[in-house]
């Protein structure tokens, strides 16, 4: 049986509150999801979903356990190890798209490439094609303030796979929208990690959403539980 694209082991984080307070957010978390496999986190606010997520992307370390992608077990490895994992085989999406606004919808999908070592012909020619796959292709040349606001997010999909990772880590990738927008936009993202086969962990407080993934896992006083 292959290694779980994603491994959590006693993962433990806290933070101080003050001089004297401790808030512990994450208190021993075991985690794993294999490739093919979208994974929803619910969670009440401040119930430290965003710090799972962090942890989960290497943007963030424990204060115990570990975090191994693909098998390869990343807790206390250089920030360059770490960089160039995250880089390879992490993409990241998030609640507000976050594209470059003096770049255009191509462009922001293929920059990632090129900080990767793509040329600029097979970068242009994936994010044509990532663009294609959306349904936003014919916007390609528009800058995000051109875009709606499902159009941007759909660009910011196509820019997270980029570079074909193998996890995508997404924290409420629809809550910036409209009902009928985020169901659109959920579809599209749903589509394209069904294609790809890659591991998906998506944060979301849209508990039908929510339901519509492989398994619901629900974050709360420091613990991970079914839902």
């Amino acid at each position: 049986m292959s290694d779980p694209i994603l491994r959590l082991s006693g993962v433990e984080k806290s933070y101080n509150k003050g001089l004297e307070s401790e808030v512990n957010v994450l208190g021993g978390i075991d985690l794993e999801i294999a490739a093919g496999e979208i994974v929803a986190l619910v969670a009440p606010s401040g119930a430290g979903k965003s710090t799972l997520l962090h942890i989960a992307g290497l943007l963030d370390t424990p204060d115990a356990g570990e975090v191994a992608i693909a098998g390869e077990v990343l807790t206390g490895r250089s920030d360059r190890k770490r960089t160039s994992a995250r880089r390879r085989d992490i993409g990241f999406i998030y609640q507000f798209h976050h594209l470059l606004p003096e770049f255009n919808a191509m462009e922001n999908v293929s920059l990632p490439q090129l900080a990767n070592g793509i040329s600029r012909k097979e970068a242009d020619a994936r994010a044509q094609d990532l663009l294609a796959r959306v349904g936003v292709a014919e916007r390609a040349d528009h800058r995000p303030a051109a875009l709606s606001g499902g159009e941007q997010q759909r660009v910011a999909f196509c820019r997270a796979l980029a570079n074909a990772p193998r996890l995508l880590l997404a924290d409420e990738p629809t809550g910036n929208l409209d009902p009928t927008t985020s169901d659109q936009v959920f579809d599209t993202l749903m589509g394209l990690v069904r294609e790809t086969g890659l591991a998906a962990l998506i944060a979301t407080h849209n508990l039908d959403l929510a339901r519509r993934m492989d398994r619901v896992l629900r974050l709360d006083a420091g613990g991970l539980t079914p839902a």
